[in-house]
């Protein structure tokens, strides 16, 4: 991206609009929930975002180098529980799973990471078909993860400031 301001214009009416089209249509605007996600992943955890979409992974960490998948999940209803992410590309390299949690305004609060072996770990002991196609809830995930960031106190690392992004 040439123009991070222009992005992040971009970034922001397409939140209106899922939003919009959300209240509107009573459905979810395939697709966008994604982007939205990998643009904030991106900003908020200083990833690079990948120019590779085929590779399997969405970003590098530049200070590790660490290949990063990015999923989202939009949270419209708290009290509603099997929440569930997108399936895993378990047979892709990468080293990372970002999940970004976003709300009915299609804004972040909350963002976990796990590593590719805790996650592997749990596709491998799962008994579950679904679960071994690298399929996993949200509140699974929240459990093998680690919070890296929230709305409230910015990056868990003390590396991210919410005063000044």
């Amino acid at each position: 991206m040439s123009n991070p301001y222009a992005a992040d214009k971009l970034i922001a009416q397409a939140r209106q609009l899922a939003a919009e089209y959300r209240r509107t249509m009573g459905k979810p605007l395939p697709g966008i929930s994604n982007e939205i996600a990998e643009h904030d992943a991106a900003r908020l955890l200083n990833l690079e975002p990948s120019s590779n979409a085929e590779a399997g992974w969405d970003a590098v960490d530049p200070q590790s180098g660490a290949r990063i998948q990015i999923k989202s999940r939009t949270i419209f209803d708290e009290s509603k529980s099997g929440q569930r992410i997108g399936q895993l590309k378990m047979n892709q390299q990468w080293d990372a799973v970002v999940l970004v949690l976003m709300d009915e305004d299609y804004e972040p609060y909350e963002i976990y990471q796990a590593s590719r072996d805790d996650l592997a770990e749990f596709v491998d002991a799962s008994s579950s078909s679904r679960q071994k196609r690298g399929a996993m809830s949200v509140a699974r995930f929240k459990v093998i993860g680690e919070l890296v960031w929230d709305k409230v106190n910015g990056r868990q690392d003390g590396v991210w400031d919410n005063q000044t992004g």
